[in-house]
């Protein structure tokens, strides 16, 4: 769980990785405050206060403990029982609040000012302040520096040696001045992350509680692991008796170890797994892989507690531990590990993870680090991430994944990352029986497919639909370089088994090569007389080794082949797969042979290895996949743009307003929601109300004759299946006929009518958006109109969306084809999808949104009928560095 408890306190990490507890001050840290002022330097006393008073620091801590003034916040850092720092932020008017710092001298150059501005930056944009003010004097560089550092806009005055600072509180959406900001916080946010994972990762001893003494106990086998792996470091068991077990130096507590362990192993009983947990923050132990499984939420909250008391990183409860071959690390129960590689390696499941350890290590795939993280209180696949962009070695990510903690981080990382190299997953929980599962698994709310989809396209990740395919993808990226293009050349010494090929291509969404003309004639010299040149090549049963392999290399030469996949029906005459790794080729190849026994393996030679598969389905849908990530790692990363005309003041007062006279949240009216769109230059239709039918006809001719009429009634949201539009009135006869059936069908409901112009032509669409609780706002797209739950032609992105997203979104759904012929019309379908998109980020308390339709034609689009739903409900901000509580 993310966001602070109810007390306010949260946890976070300063830039050595250590954890600061951030909460509201109160009266009980009126002694503290005032003590840490008063113990600053003369000239650090001067730089806060103007002055070297000592009775500043009285009045300061009555200021910030006692006084509660209104508009005023109030934060305290405390690095265990020691005030580490205090921040403040003071409105002076009303859209400004004077910010205030100031860092234990003891605790400077440790992120403890920059972490407490950035709580107090979120706090504000909460309660509605827009900028902070702050006087430091000139010569005050730390602070100063802290300010410049922080990412927000600064804006200086000077005079008299003092430096007045104004500095804008950013929005939630990545642009402007928001954008640099949220890029300032999150490279602070990977320095810290990483930090904090390096006992976890890269520990230098490392203690394993509960290692047993019964052969077969999971501590013992976790123990004999390491030892029998040569872990690099200093190695521990912890046991009553003490002594030794299986050779290695046995404690009988954990108070007992002759040091503080980097990382501790825990595979004690869940009723005692809270109790342990404590005595390694006692003892300054400082990361824990909790191995037990099925403890309580109670339990649950208890070893939250003691990590985050003790300093602590956590991977679990239920992990099935940590393994990192580079330094000799195996904590896990696995029956053997991969070789030292590049791969990194991230599950909840353990059954999961212990079946890829198997898989790579029988593949002779290597591997850079693994983590299981179980339930996942505290780490995730997100520091995971972090930590292989950093550690210069991994370069492909595999994660299998049952539930999300923070997807905006999430995709925020996943996005940067997978432009440096690919990351993997697999859709876990796509069917109801699926979602059941990974909920009861995970005890956390399984993510809905259309917005985990969203996440994955728009962060670049590869989604397998299956473990085989995963695993399918790994072997390939593993080995071989990302094809330049979606074309493949097929060779084959079997022609039936070249159309097999042809035809799985096809279906993944690939193009299979016909052979050049220049390709062709030197491959007529090489091959046998009966051998088809075309494309699929075939090169006969009775094609030679060398024949082969230079038919290999003349195809995948040729011009626009991006990748190469060789089909083999091995016989007695002639043995083709040693061909294969010993010819280099200028594009990723991979080889099917059809009757080997495993399903995927490598095949070692002088190059690269080469993936073969027992299925021409699974070589072709692995290069498909690798093809759309080079496709997608190559194009502009897109940007969120700026919208000069957006009035988000006046927005949020339609809001508010709303909020004010209805506290629990509903449907905004046709009025309101019209002018909260308009607030964001949305094109809306006109309209107007009309009580009776002679009013109706009134409006209708002011109009230009040519209208639609919608029937009011309260409650009623699907007003075409109700019976309550009618469409395409011409004149007063018409009109008055529509108000006679509207008036018969809905009786005393009807409280009134809107008329509006006729939009005629076009193609509908929906635009919407529905802040979805697991991944915040969801901007949705597809086919509209009374079709649009029919056809069911939708696709989803996350907000805020880029240029590129918007684009993507567009071309994603079936109907796109016959949307990108009208280009003017695309171009203002986009422009709409932005600017939804910047209200979702701006307005959280937006629910629902429907624009449906939005009609798009030659000469635009227009939307033609709104609703959106309001809540009072605030979600956390998204981007505010924090741990899991």
């Amino acid at each position: 769980m993310t966001g602070p408890a109810e007390d306010g306190r949260s946890y976070a990490l300063l830039a050595d990785g250590t954890t600061l507890t951030v909460r509201p001050s109160g009266p009980g840290d009126y002694e503290a405050v005032r003590r840490l002022h008063e113990a600053m330097s003369p000239e650090n006393l001067y730089f806060r206060f103007f002055s070297a008073s000592r009775v500043s620091a009285e009045r300061e801590a009555r200021r910030v403990c006692l006084e509660g003034r209104p508009g005023m916040v109030a934060l305290v850092g405390m690095l265990g029982d020691e005030l580490a720092g205090v921040a403040s932020y003071e409105r002076v008017s009303n859209g400004t609040a004077e910010v205030a710092l100031a860092v234990a001298d003891g605790m400077h150059r440790r992120g403890v000012a920059t972490l407490l501005l950035e709580h107090l930056v979120s706090l504000a944009r909460a309660h509605g302040v827009t900028a902070f003010a702050a006087e430091v004097l000139a010569d005050n560089y730390a602070v100063l520096n802290v300010l410049t550092d922080s990412g927000l806009a600064i804006r200086r005055r000077s005079g008299n040696g003092v430096v007045e600072l104004s500095m804008p509180v950013p929005r939630v959406a990545a642009l402007g001045e928001a954008s640099v900001y949220l890029d300032a916080v999150a490279g602070r946010d990977r320095h810290a992350d990483v930090a904090s994972l390096e006992p976890l990762l890269n520990p230098r001893s490392v203690a394993v509680v509960g290692a047993g003494r019964h052969p077969g106990s999971i501590g013992r086998t976790i123990l004999l692991n390491l030892r029998d792996a040569g872990f690099a470091g200093t190695l521990y068991a912890v046991s009553p008796g003490g002594g030794d077990v299986a050779g290695v130096p046995c404690l009988p507590s954990v108070a007992e170890l002759p040091e503080a362990s980097d990382l501790a192993v825990v595979t004690v009983p869940a009723a005692r797994v809270v109790e342990v947990a404590q005595q390694c923050g006692n003892r300054g132990v400082k990361s824990l892989a909790v191995i037990t499984a099925g403890l309580t939420m109670a339990q649950e909250s208890g070893l939250m507690e003691a990590a985050r008391r003790g300093g602590m990183r956590l991977a679990g409860p239920a992990s099935y531990g940590i393994a990192v071959p580079g330094i000799g690390l195996a904590a896990t129960p696995a029956v053997r590990h991969p070789p030292r590689g590049r791969t990194g390696l991230v599950v909840q499941s353990g059954g999961v993870g212990a079946a890829l350890l198997e898989q790579f290590s029988r593949i002779g795939m290597g591997i850079s680090s693994f983590a299981a993280v179980g339930d996942k209180l505290d780490v995730s696949s997100t520091d995971l991430l972090l930590w292989w962009e950093a550690d210069e070695t991994t370069d492909l990510a595999l994660l299998h994944l049952e539930s999300f903690g923070n997807p905006r981080r999430f995709a925020r990382t996943a996005r940067r990352v997978s432009a440096k190299f690919p990351v993997l997953t697999v859709h876990a929980g796509r069917s109801a029986p699926g979602q059941r599962a990974a909920a009861s698994h995970t005890a956390a709310a399984a993510a809905p497919l259309i917005a985990r989809q969203a996440l994955f396209e728009q962060a670049g990740i590869i989604a397998t639909d299956s473990f085989g395919e995963l695993l399918d993808l790994a072997v390939l990226l593993t080995s071989q370089p990302l094809p330049a293009g979606n074309t493949v050349a097929i060779v084959s010494n079997g022609g039936g088994a070249g159309v097999l090929a042809a035809d799985a291509c096809a279906e993944a969404g690939l193009v299979v090569a016909s052979t050049g003309p220049q390709a062709r004639s030197r491959l007529r010299d090489v091959l046998p007389a009966e051998a088809s040149l075309a494309g699929p090549l075939d090169t006969t049963a009775a094609v030679s080794p060398e024949a082969f392999g230079e038919a290999l290399r003349l195809t995948a030469a040729d011009d626009g082949v991006a990748a190469l996949i060789a089909v083999i029906v091995r016989s007695a005459s002639a043995d083709l797969l040693p061909v294969l790794t010993a010819t280099r080729l200028p594009v990723p190849v991979t080889v099917v042979v059809l009757d080997q026994p495993e399903a995927v393996r490598l095949l070692p030679g002088q190059g690269p290895a080469v993936p073969a598969y027992a299925f021409p389905e699974a070589a072709a849908r692995a290069l498909a996949r690798a093809a759309r990530y080079g496709s997608w790692r190559s194009r502009p990363a897109g940007a969120v743009p700026e919208f000069a005309d957006v009035r988000t003041t006046d927005a949020r007062s339609i809001v508010d307003s709303f909020l004010a006279r209805m506290p629990g949240g509903g449907w905004l009216s046709a009025e309101e929601a019209d002018g909260l769109l308009r607030c964001y230059g949305l094109p809306m239709v006109s309209f107007r109300r009309a009580a009776d039918a002679d009013a109706a006809v009134e409006v209708a001719a002011n109009l230009g004759g040519h209208v639609v009429i919608k029937a009011e009634v309260p409650g009623l949201l699907h007003k075409t299946a109700a019976g309550a539009v009618e469409l395409d009135l011409h004149g007063d006869d018409e009109v008055r006929a529509a108000m006679h059936r509207l008036h018969s069908s809905l009786g005393g409901r009807m409280s009134g009518v809107l008329v509006e112009p006729m939009i005629a032509g076009g193609i509908e669409t929906i635009v919407g958006v529905v802040q979805e609780p697991v991944f915040g706002p969801v901007v949705v797209f597809g086919l509209g109109g009374i079709a649009t739950d029919m056809l069911a032609d939708h696709a989803a992105r996350l907000a805020p969306l880029t240029d590129a997203d918007a684009d993507d979104l567009i071309r994603s759904i079936r109907a796109a084809r016959a949307l990108l012929e009208h280009e003017v019309g695309v171009a203002a379908l986009r422009d709409v999808l932005l600017r939804v998109s910047r209200l979702a980020d701006d307005l959280p308390q937006v629910a629902e949104l429907d624009l449906n339709p939005v009609i798009v034609r030659p000469d635009g689009a227009v939307a033609v009928d709104a609703r959106i739903r309001v809540t009072s409900h605030h979600l956390a901000d998204p981007f505010l560095r924090q741990l899991p509580r």
